[in-house]
Parts: C-alpha cells; sequence; structure tokens
C-alpha cells in the first residue's frame, strides 16, 4: 500500500475569506488550478492544431520529452500509453525505452484460488503492437533520444474526444481537489455530492470533471487507510522536525546575534508558532519599516502549517525580506501573536502602514495589535477571487462586471464611489451576494478614494507583487523538510537583502535643471518614478484660481483636473491626488507648477529620507545600535517624520504644529538644563535626531 508522503508540500490557501466554510478559491494563473472549462478550452485549442506523427529519426532531447510527446499524440488519436521496457549499461546508464498502446501485450493467466469469491475483471490488453522505441546517443558529448521503431497500427477501435479523458492514464486528482473532497468527505457529504459540488464551483456541466465518481471513492477510501495506517509515524515525524526547526534557530542565533526568534506551546507543552528575523532585516526595518507587506498565501499540507513572511522595499525599488513566521492555525489569536512577535522584533516600532489579504481574522488580528497602523488590502490579492466568487453566477455577464469593478477601484472620490457601486449591485442582482457584502464592508482598505494619501512607498505596483511571488513560488518549489526549508528561505533572505544596486548614471528626458538636481540625491529607482512625472508634467495646462490655488487640465482629457495649493513663504505644495503622501514621490501636478515657477531645483524636504541614494548605502553598511540609550532616537525620527507630513497638509495644520512645537521644546530645555550634570553616565550621542535628514 502505499504511504503518505514525507514530503513537505505547501499549496496556496484555498479557504474563502468570506467564512464560509464550503466556498473556496481557486487562483487565477495556476497551472494546478485552474478551472477545467479552461482545461478543456486548452485541450480543444491543442487539438485543432496540426500534430506531427513520430517517426524514425525523430529526435527529443530526453526520454521525458519523448514520453510527454508520444502521450499527447496517443490522446488527440483516442487512446493512451504506458512504459514497457528499458535496458541499462555502465556506461550510458539507460540508453533504451519502450513505449506502448495501453493494450499491447495480453494479460499473464492467473489460477483463482480455491474456496474463495474472485471477481473476473476482462483485460484490456489485446495484443495491440502500436509503439513508439527510442535509443540514446551521444553527439559530441550531448545526449539525444532518437526513435528506432514506431507503428500506429492498432488491432482495436479508437476513442472518441469524450470517451479517451476517461482513460486512466488522463484521469487525475489535483491536489486542490484532493484538499476539498477530503474536506467535503469529513462534513458528511456523500460521493455524489461531491462530485455535484466540484463541478458547481468549477463552473462545469455534469460528467466534465477529469476524473469519475470512483476515482473519488476510490481516493478517499485509500487515503482514509493511509492515514489510520501513518497517522503515530506522521505525528512523530512532525514533532521532530518543527524541534529540528527550533534548534536551527537556536543555531542561527549563536551564530549571529542580530538574528532574533520567538516561540510559543500550546496547554500540552508542543510548539505550535514559530517565528524569526535576520539581522539584516532588522537594520534595513529602521530605514524601510514604514510599510510592510504581510503575506500568509500558503501552507504546509504535510505538517500542517501556515507560512507567514514580511515583506518592504528599499531605495532601489527591490523587495526586502522582514521576517517570517509559521503558525499552527488561522485563528486571529494565531496572528495576533505573529504580529505581536514581528513587532518586538523590530524593537516595538510598528509600520505605518501594512498590506495583507482579506483573511478576517488577520484584519481582526491587525486591528487589535496595530491599532495606529493603516490596514490595506491590495487590489492583486483580490482579483485573484474576484473570478470564482462571480464566473458562475453571473455567467455571461461576469466581463461586463468586472471591467465596471475594475474601473470602481480607481474612481476618485467617494461619493462617485458610493453611487457607481449601488447602482453595479442592482445592475447585476448582487444584493444579496456575500462576496458583495465582504468588498463592500473593507472597501476603505481597497478602494483608491479611500486609501489614497496613506503611504505604501510603491509596494502596490505589479513589478513589487511579481518579486514577492516570484520569492514565494522559489522557496515552495522543492518539497524538504522543515530544517530544510528554514535553511533555503535564510539563504534566499540573505541574497535579496545583502545584494545591492550600482549607482548608475540615468539619461535625462525632460532636459531641465531640475532633472540634473535630482538625479544627483535619488536612487535610479525613485529618480525614475520622478522623470517619468516630469516628463508627464509637460503635458498639463495650469489656471490660476482665486484663492492662489492652480487648477491642473490634461490636454487631451475633459475631466480628472487636479487642485494644488501652492504656498510660497514655505514652498509648500499639495496635490489633491496624494501622490506625495503615497509614494513619497512628487506628482505630475505639482512638478508642473513648480517647472512654471521657474524652479531650477525642488526643495529638499521633496527628497524624502528612503528614496534618498545614502539611505541604500547605510541601511545595510551600518548596523543600527542596540543599547537602550539610542531607542528614543529611533522613536523621535519615525515621529517627527509622522509631525512633518500631516502638519504640511494645509497652511493651519503647519502653523499650529510651529506655533506649539517651539512652547514644547522650550519648556523641555529649561527643564533639562536645571537637572544635574553629571550622573555618572556617559551617552553616546553619535546618532543624533538631527543627524538623519527629511
Amino acid at each position: 500500500m502505499t504511504s503518505l508522503s514525507s514530503k513537505n508540500i505547501w499549496i496556496q490557501r484555498q479557504q474563502c475569506p468570506c467564512g464560509d466554510w464550503k466556498c473556496f478559491v481557486a487562483y487565477e494563473g495556476n497551472n494546478e488550478e485552474t478551472t477545467v472549462a479552461s482545461q478543456l478550452a486548452k485541450a480543444k485549442a491543442a487539438s485543432a492544431e496540426a500534430m506531427v506523427v513520430p517517426y524514425v529519426g525523430m529526435v527529443f532531447k530526453s526520454d521525458d520529452d519523448a514520453f510527454e510527446y508520444y502521450g499527447n499524440f496517443a490522446r488527440k488519436n483516442g487512446f493512451s500509453i504506458r512504459k514497457e521496457r528499458s535496458r541499462l549499461s555502465p556506461q550510458l546508464g539507460i540508453y533504451k525505452r519502450d513505449f506502448v498502446c495501453y493494450r499491447s501485450g495480453f494479460a499473464p493467466v492467473r489460477k483463482k484460488p480455491s474456496g474463495e469469491h474472485h471477481r473476473d475483471r476482462k483485460s484490456v490488453r489485446c495484443g495491440c503492437d502500436a509503439k513508439m522505441y527510442l535509443s540514446k546517443e551521444v553527439v559530441e558529448g550531448i545526449s539525444q533520444w532518437c526513435v528506432v521503431q514506431f507503428s500506429n497500427v492498432h488491432n482495436h477501435e479508437l476513442l472518441e474526444d469524450d470517451q479517451v479523458r476517461l482513460l486512466p492514464a488522463y484521469r487525475k486528482i489535483h491536489e486542490a481537489d484532493q484538499e476539498r473532497i477530503l474536506l467535503l468527505s469529513k462534513a458528511g457529504f456523500p460521493i455524489h455530492h461531491i462530485v455535484k459540488v466540484l463541478e458547481l464551483e468549477k463552473g462545469i456541466q455534469g460528467g466534465q470533471l477529469p476524473f469519475l465518481e470512483r476515482d473519488v471513492r476510490n481516493f478517499i477510501q485509500n487515503r482514509k487507510k493511509v492515514v489510520q495506517e501513518n497517522d503515530a509515524l506522521l505525528n512523530e515525524k512532525r514533532e521532530n522536525d518543527i524541534m529540528e526547526l527550533l534548534e536551527a534557530c537556536k543555531a542561527s542565533k549563536e551564530a549571529d546575534e542580530g538574528f532574533c526568534f520567538d516561540c510559543s506551546v500550546d496547554d500540552n507543552d508542543k510548539l505550535e508558532h514559530i517565528a524569526w528575523s535576520y539581522g539584516d532585516s532588522v537594520n534595513a526595518y529602521t530605514m524601510f519599516g514604514d510599510v510592510v507587506h504581510f503575506d500568509t498565501s500558503y501552507r504546509s499540507i504535510t505538517y500542517g502549517m501556515l507560512f507567514g513572511a514580511w515583506f518592504g522595499i528599499d531605495s532601489n525599488g527591490r523587495m526586502i525580506i522582514f521576517g517570517c513566521v509559521l503558525l499552527q492555525d488561522e485563528a486571529p489569536r494565531s496572528f495576533a501573536w505573529a504580529l505581536q512577535s514581528f513587532v518586538q522584533f523590530m524593537r516595538g516600532r510598528s509600520p505605518q502602514t501594512i498590506l495583507t489579504d482579506l483573511d478576517p481574522g488577520l484584519r481582526d488580528a491587525v486591528r487589535g495589535k496595530l491599532p495606529n497602523t493603516k490596514h490595506i488590502t491590495c487590489i492583486w490579492n483580490i482579483s485573484p477571487k474576484v473570478s470564482s466568487w462571480f464566473t458562475v453566477p453571473l455567467g455571461c455577464q461576469y466581463a461586463e462586471f468586472r471591467s465596471e469593478f475594475d474601473a470602481l477601484h480607481c474612481v476618485e472620490n467617494t461619493e462617485d464611489f458610493e453611487l457607481r457601486w449601488n447602482e453595479m449591485v442592482s445592475r447585476f442582482g448582487l444584493g444579496s451576494d456575500k462576496h458583495i457584502a465582504l468588498l463592500y464592508s473593507i472597501r476603505t482598505s481597497w478602494a483608491l478614494c479611500y486609501t489614497r494619501g496613506h503611504f505604501l512607498a510603491r509596494m502596490t505596483t505589479v513589478a513589487f507583487f511579481r518579486s514577492v511571488e516570484s520569492f514565494l513560488k522559489g522557496i515552495f518549489s522543492s518539497n524538504a523538510c522543515l530544517r530544510s526549508f528554514f535553511d533555503q528561505v535564510g539563504i534566499t533572505a540573505n541574497f535579496q537583502n545583502q545584494s545591492h544596486l550600482e549607482m548608475q548614471c540615468m539619461p535625462s528626458k525632460a532636459c531641465i535643471p531640475m532633472e540634473e538636481h535630482a538625479s544627483s540625491i535619488l536612487t535610479p529607482f525613485a529618480f525614475n518614478a520622478l522623470q517619468n512625472e516630469l516628463v508627464l508634467a509637460m503635458q498639463y495646462a495650469m489656471s490660476e484660481l482665486a484663492d492662489g490655488s492652480y487648477l491642473l487640465h490634461h490636454y487631451k482629457k475633459m475631466d480628472g483636473d487636479c487642485l494644488v495649493m501652492w504656498m510660497p513663504e514655505e514652498e509648500q505644495i499639495h496635490c489633491s491626488c496624494k501622490e506625495f503622501e503615497s509614494s513619497g514621490i512628487l506628482c505630475r501636478h505639482a512638478l508642473s507648477v513648480f517647472i512654471r515657477k521657474n524652479y531650477f531645483q525642488l526643495p529638499g524636504k521633496y527628497f524624502i529620507t528612503r528614496w534618498r541614494r545614502e539611505s541604500s548605502r547605510t541601511c545595510y553598511d551600518e548596523p543600527a545600535p542596540q543599547d537602550s540609550d539610542n531607542e528614543w532616537f529611533r522613536e523621535y525620527q519615525s515621529l517627527s517624520e509622522s509631525l512633518f507630513t500631516e502638519s504640511s497638509l494645509t497652511r493651519g495644520r503647519t502653523n499650529y504644529v510651529r506655533r506649539e512645537l517651539m512652547k514644547e521644546v522650550k519648556r523641555i530645555l529649561e527643564e533639562v538644563r536645571s537637572m544635574p550634570e553629571i550622573d555618572g553616565v556617559a551617552v553616546d550621542l553619535t546618532l543624533s535626531p538631527t543627524g538623519r535628514s527629511f
């Protein structure tokens, strides 16, 4: 009997954030989890293409390529194949391969046991002579496989397209469907109901699944037997592997003082959660910890643990790994523990903004543990779920709905959003839909009209999303035990955190002094963003209003004007698009005003620290001080930056902060001067609050 695999298998979480355990999410773009409808469409498209019949002399790079090619040919022509024989030599290894029709040969004659009931199942083998034999050759040191015999003559009837898919070779239950089947079976669903649920969820007609009802029954029965026989052994292996992971964390702590980890145990004194971070990650957080993306999209089937990782973006636009966590479940208290551990690793400093998935438990944890942090759900965490939710109920209307939903995400003001949202819900009859209700309840975390103005450090771009996705797929591609997985994550994280980009010279596009000045201050990544805004600034017309503000209008667009407030005394500028507040890069509208005001250089306040060239050097090259005397300096810097950002929005705020801040500074200064000058402890002031420009 086949035993349960000891490999560590990771899959994307499929539990729907709506809270209904019967509902699940299929991710777009995942080959293992695409809908059966799309698979059938691809199969029909492939069958429509001309396929070369194998012939003697045909060459393949490997025997696996040859088997795959012959298998595709067989499926298109109404039969399946199997591997018959192989020949081995000490010099070449396997040098011959025989692939034959599934009905090749004859079944061996077996004697029936006496006194026992024996089911006489007729064999499908009928001596078919269809085959493809290959031989391995080495040409100029390169191995290749050549077809030496081929026959496509069958002595049996070939199957039609709707029948060939039912052959055992083509009936497969993918891992995502396996998990869903086991969940429904555990809930008490009979086999035929499980099949019906899968058909409805995938939006296909009855009987179009890539497996049969009896395959589902056999899978459930076999899995139950495997679990019963291996449960005790697997639990022991899990505990041993988790303890090895804990020992690996302790060893990493001894080798690197900057490494930090934390763990918790359950009521039975068994480890349930473990989180860790690296010295370089903690140092990077001091500079780039203003915005954090917490990804919890993968979990291990083997260990039953959820993997979470905290990501950031540095001054060169590269992804940073701040820390990782393994959780035993997806309960709010588990997420709360993870967030609390992360803040502890980062010396008590919470991020300004955190980006997460839609998970309701995670949202509750963020609200409880990070009350002063803005919680954002990026649109690329929502988009993959929309098709799973609305493709089946909307049918042919889905494309129109998706277009309207995507447009709603970009609506500029809340009044228009509310109006158009209600119109969309009414037009498509989604008033009672639970997923629409979920999206509306969290609209302040994903709709641009609600999130605009909160600092995101350009972490909502497609480029950043792809870098995170690439990292996760890379570490989950190998089925390794927890200890090996931990080592692999560490190697990848250290490589990401320590690799630096060269400060290359960026070519001029706008050809103005302001551009040249910015190129000497900003990193190439930030300068490229500003440069693009400078080029687009030339396309706007400017009209001065009675109150001294300016209306910016694009020469092609009839609406979408932006209002820019300009305060020349303080060289203060504020645009209604709030791009600077969101990304730290001035928008094209504000730049257009500066250009027309004959500025050769932008004021220094608009080159924030995280995008300056020196930030990429000092972040990793100069470790952050470890002693507690310097903790208040970092807190002072964080509060000062937040105060500056908030006070710069209006002139009233600026005047208030200036007035009140001067009072408080004078009061504190008088109290400090009245204190004793000597207390026996010298404080290192090499890190000064004024030593970091903003």
